[in-house]
């Protein structure tokens, strides 16, 4: 099992280099222009990331308004009471509520979940599985049809949130037969 640990650490250490040096290498030897071609898209990805940022603006600026108004406090306190009679834990509401909204602010509240409960605790397992069981749903639509210059999206978000519900239920029902 040592030898298998170490090929595992080698592996870690060596594959992002590893595919630095090997995909250029290729691209030379099939007789690529690798740099320009680098540049190029270097060139796409700043023009996007530039076109991005008043949607980035935006989604932050929204969720720093449902925050500081207090709303989110009320919808938390709102859902605390039914969610926790199908098995979520009090704790555990504010994720679900952050979690489409913010990446960042989703893996802070898991952190705090992480550090008050413990991670072998219930609260840090469902935690922890809610936060890898969705995406930052109106982060990515906001970037991805703002950037392609889509202006309705309501049926993408309809169907993005009903994912969303799917990825908690399915962590909610995994963590209790796992571990309640």
């Amino acid at each position: 099992m040592i030898h298998l640990t170490g090929l595992v650490e080698a592996l870690t250490v060596w594959s992002i280099p590893l595919l630095l040096a090997v995909i250029p290498a290729y691209g030379w030897i099939r007789g690529l222009p690798v740099y320009e071609t680098f540049v190029e898209g270097a060139e796409e990805g700043f023009r996007m990331a530039v076109t991005m940022i008043p949607y980035i603006v935006g989604i932050l600026v929204a969720l720093s308004m449902f925050e500081t108004s207090g709303a989110m406090a009320w919808v938390i306190a709102r859902l605390s009471g039914p969610l926790g009679r199908l098995g979520v834990p009090a704790p555990v509401v504010p994720l679900m509520l952050v979690r489409p909204l913010s990446g960042g602010a989703s893996l802070g509240i898991t952190a705090g979940l992480l550090q008050q409960h413990g991670p072998d605790s219930f609260v840090g397992r469902l935690a922890s599985t809610l936060q890898s069981s969705t995406d930052t749903t109106f982060y990515v639509l906001t970037l991805y049809l703002g950037s392609v210059g889509i202006r309705n999206g309501r049926y993408a978000l309809a169907v993005a949130l009903l994912g969303d519900l799917a990825g908690f239920i399915a962590a909610v029902v995994v963590a209790h037969r796992l571990w309640g």
